[in-house]
C-alpha cells in the first residue's frame, strides 16, 4: 500500500483493512488507478469515503458499502460511456457499483477513472 501525507486516508484504510480484507483489496487497486491517472490529485476523506480533488475541485470518490464499492464520479453525466456502465440518474454525478475484483476490470473502472481525473485537460 501506498502511504498517503494524509494521516486520516491512512486511518481510514487501516480501519477499513480491519474491517473486510476483500474491499480494502479492490480499495487499494482502485485508488491505485486515481492515483496514477494525474499526479496533481489530491486525497482526502469525505462523506465517509476517500475523495479525489483536481485543483480544489471534487472530482470523484470511492465509497465502502456493506455489500459493494461505489466508485462515484462528480461529472459522470458528462463521460463517454458507450456501453451505458455508469448508474445514477442525477444532473452531474455518476458511479460503478463494485461487488468483486473483476469487476474493476469487467466496469471499465480505469476507463472513467481517466475521464474524470483529466477534466477540463485539452
Amino acid at each position: 500500500m501506498n502511504i498517503s501525507s494524509n494521516v486520516r486516508v491512512n486511518d481510514f484504510l487501516t480501519d477499513l483493512q480491519f474491517i473486510s480484507a476483500e474491499q480494502f483489496e479492490m480499495m487499494i487497486l482502485i485508488r491505485g488507478m486515481f492515483l496514477k491517472s494525474n499526479k496533481n490529485l489530491v486525497e482526502d476523506i469525505k462523506y465517509g469515503g476517500l475523495t479525489f480533488n483536481l485543483s480544489g475541485t471534487l472530482i470523484g470518490g470511492i465509497y465502502a458499502y456493506k455489500e459493494h464499492i461505489s466508485i462515484e464520479f462528480s461529472n459522470g453525466a458528462n463521460f463517454t460511456d458507450l456501453d451505458s456502465i455508469l448508474d445514477g440518474k442525477g444532473k452531474k454525478r455518476r458511479h460503478v457499483k463494485i461487488h468483486t475484483s473483476s469487476d474493476i476490470s469487467k466496469k471499465n473502472s480505469e476507463y472513467f477513472i481517466n475521464q474524470s481525473s483529466n477534466e477540463g485537460d485539452t
